[in-house]
């Protein structure tokens, strides 16, 4: 038995362009996720927590603090509310990346459901850092997440709902995710700075090429709004290439790619 994974690395190559994921079957029987690092390669559980750990009798940190925090209330209602350390944050953190890294190969899969559960878990886990984080800068540090997840949630659920044929059921989820975004801007007083978040835009643009049924409609005068920046982007690109500009083409490209699918936080 060798440690050495070249060869494994060798057959399987990594693509930057992309989320390079796979499944495969464990040595348990059980199916795994495994994920394309440029270094190496991440596997992952598809129950649990992605490294299959447990904490102290609980399948994540998260739900160990939750339970901590029902027992703290049933305790001290009328006292202090239960307050997350720095130490227990970092640990949480940890284990939402984790969780991250896991719900992006299930939706590079097809694998729509378990990147919805995986998806909302993430959620909830930032939303009660938000409310038992003793440090503000904990609650930042999570919360900065929120529009994203909210994002590829909304996407996770409303895909298949259009695949199916179910088009009121897509806008209804994805009217989820919107309102998720716009309570996030809310929170912070940012309201009038919504056409600057990509996740709301690029939902909201989803959400009318869906009503449309796919297909243009010449608006009426009442209900005019401005070009949309994509399409003004695709004729920037056009132009670009058609004049042989080619590294302005390559960084339109890049910037096209970003407002289609925005990025994570830091990414």
């Amino acid at each position: 038995m060798t440690l050495d994974i070249r060869s494994t690395l060798r057959d399987w190559g990594f693509n930057p362009d992309e989320v390079t994921v796979r499944t495969i079957e464990g040595d348990d029987g059980l199916e795994k996720i495994q994920l394309r690092l440029d270094l190496g390669l991440m596997q992952m559980e598809v129950d649990g927590r992605p490294d299959g750990e447990r904490v102290e009798g609980f399948d994540s940190w998260f739900e160990l603090h939750r339970d901590r925090q029902r027992q703290h209330d049933a305790e001290n209602p009328d006292g202090a509310p239960y307050r997350l350390k720095p130490e227990d944050c970092a640990n949480l953190l940890r284990e939402g990346v984790q969780y991250y890294h896991r719900y992006v190969s299930f939706w590079a899969l097809s694998r729509y459901e378990l990147c919805a559960r995986d998806t909302e878990r993430n959620l909830q886990l930032i939303l009660f850092v938000r409310d038992h984080a003793k440090l503000e800068r904990d609650k930042l540090q999570f919360d900065q997440w929120r529009p994203y997840v909210a994002m590829m949630h909304a996407r996770a659920v409303a895909t298949p709902m259009l695949e199916a044929g179910h088009r009121e059921a897509a806008i209804q989820a994805i009217d989820i995710g919107v309102h998720r975004i716009e309570r996030f801007l809310a929170d912070y007083g940012r309201e009038e700075q919504a056409d600057q978040v990509n996740e709301l835009s690029f939902l909201l643009r989803w959400r009318r090429e869906i009503a449309d049924g796919g297909k243009r409609k010449l608006p009426k005068p009442e209900d005019y709004v401005p070009d949309d920046p994509l399409d003004q982007l695709r004729e920037r690109l056009a132009e670009a290439i058609e004049a042989e500009r080619y590294e302005e083409a390559a960084n339109l490209r890049d910037e096209l790619n970003r407002l289609e699918n925005p990025p994570p936080p830091g990414g």
